[in-house]
């Protein structure tokens, strides 16, 4: 249920308003307060009143919430002694996964032993719609890998998976107002950073309930690309649209553009879809938020001013 209602006070009455009271009053550890999903969670935890360890690269970048205080990791998750230092004393782990890297596993591979040596006892780890070994899209493969070291630990967990970030689509357009990639007529349940950040904050904000769960997210809606251009259209104004690669075209056109290793990780995220693995919707949001989650028009139409990129570029006649 929510954690919170009316003036940031926990949720619930009784016996389960007792246990939510209890469980706020444990030290919550929350990484990637610097960015946007882990940012949203630290705010809300902090109007519910927790108490909250940000577990950051460089302190000066945290926010300044009550009832929170900074801990410098600046090697990341990659720095096993300084993040068991950082952990030692927290209860719950709110677990991000670190900036797409050729080393990505092996970092989070770090971060999850280092929790269980500080004596960390639960941790909610951020992972991807239906995570496997031989996903399409390889940096799902990099969320089942941290799964699986979690798992491999004594330590409680919950894994929220994430489907495609709807807020991210308008990035994609470029400066001729094209979202290209070879994702096909696949669907995906895209859902909004803040619905995410809000299930993430009921799973952190309870310490009962959640244990050995997996929570697949996802928004209200099943959408294609070109469908997505369309929306992106419609509230900007400026025609955007989508054209569907090859995937010899999808490497050629970022050749260059970054290590191999991320190239592969853009396109793959477009094969992903292709090959249906980010199709499906979920009641997540509303049942453990208790609302709906938003839609791509909603934050289009909430954050005009983020769009600007996508007014002054996109094209006209594509």
């Amino acid at each position: 249920m929510p954690a919170s209602r009316r003036g940031g006070a926990p949720a619930g009455r009784g016996t389960e308003g007792r246990a939510i009271l209890r469980a706020m009053a444990r030290l919550i550890g929350v990484t990637g307060a610097t960015g946007a999903v882990g940012g949203h969670v630290a705010a809300r935890l902090a109007e519910a009143g927790a108490l909250q360890r940000l577990v950051v690269r460089d302190p000066a970048r945290a926010p300044l919430l009550v009832g929170a205080e900074a801990r410098a990791v600046p090697g990341g998750y990659a720095d096993g002694q300084a993040m068991t230092e950082a952990l030692r004393g927290v209860h719950t782990l709110f677990m991000v996964p670190a900036a797409e890297a050729a080393d990505r596993i092996a970092q989070h591979r770090s971060a999850v032993a280092a929790a269980a040596v500080a004596g960390v006892e639960r941790i909610v780890y951020l992972s991807f719609f239906h995570a496997s070994p031989d996903a399409t899209f390889v940096l799902v493969r990099h969320h089942f890998a941290t799964e699986e070291a979690i798992r491999a630990t004594d330590l409680r967990f919950t894994f929220l998976r994430m489907n495609m970030y709807l807020d991210f689509l308008p990035g994609m357009v470029s400066a001729g107002g094209v979202i290209a990639g070879p994702a096909g007529d696949g669907r995906f349940g895209g859902v909004l950073r803040r619905d995410v950040g809000d299930v993430a904050t009921e799973v952190l904000a309870a310490d009962a309930g959640h244990d050995g769960r997996v929570y697949e997210i996802t928004g209200p809606e099943r959408l294609t690309l070109a469908e997505a251009a369309e929306t992106i259209s419609r509230e900007t104004g400026k025609r955007v649209v989508f054209r569907d690669e090859t995937l010899d075209e999808a490497y050629a056109s970022r050749a260059g553009l970054a290590p191999d290793w991320e190239v592969e990780g853009w396109v793959t995220s477009y094969t992903g879809i292709a090959a249906g693995e980010l199709d499906g919707l979920t009641d997540t949001v509303r049942r453990l938020t208790g609302r709906e989650p938003g839609t791509l028009a909603d934050w289009l139409r909430e954050h005009r001013d983020a769009l600007a990129h996508v007014r002054s570029s996109a094209s006209s006649d594509v």
